[in-house]
């Protein structure tokens, strides 16, 4: 398999980010109801400010992205992807591999969904460990049986 390549992204790569984190969210079965044209200006309010996007590029191809919040103390990956076609065929893995190198750490933070299984492997497959449960109470009455 060829190696993967990092770029960082720019102004000029929004309406890609905003596809690609629109499938992101699809694949995730998250509630965020943001369309292209939402998530392309929420894409760039995080890269003006200290966030870092970034393309996964093979032979040239587009393959994916990934956010990386550079402002915590231990990074956070806030948003990872590979795109549909080019899953199960350990891209994703040498994604994340070529991403720390680029960023020069052994060290990041992530979040996983829980009822995302598939991610959780992925991400448990790589050597990740639970450190909290995130939690949101959204539209219940506290107390409240149920």
């Amino acid at each position: 398999m060829n190696p993967i390549t990092v770029h960082t992204a720019g102004a000029d790569h929004l309406e890609e980010l905003a596809v690609m984190n629109k499938q992101l969210i699809e694949d995730e079965q998250h509630d965020n109801p943001m369309n292209i044209e939402q998530l392309q200006a929420r894409m760039a309010g995080f890269i003006e400010g200290h966030y870092s996007a970034y393309l996964f590029k093979q032979d040239g191809e587009l393959r994916g992205y990934a956010l990386v919040d550079h402002a915590r103390k231990s990074l956070y990956l806030r948003q990872f992807f590979i795109m549909r076609e080019s899953r199960r065929g350990g891209l994703g893995t040498l994604a994340f591999t070529a991403l720390l190198n680029h960023l020069g750490t052994g060290q990041i933070d992530i979040e996983v969904m829980f009822w995302n299984e598939r991610g959780y492997r992925f991400w448990r497959s790589l050597g990740f460990q639970e450190r909290s449960f995130y939690m949101r109470l959204d539209g219940a009455q506290v107390g409240q049986d149920r």
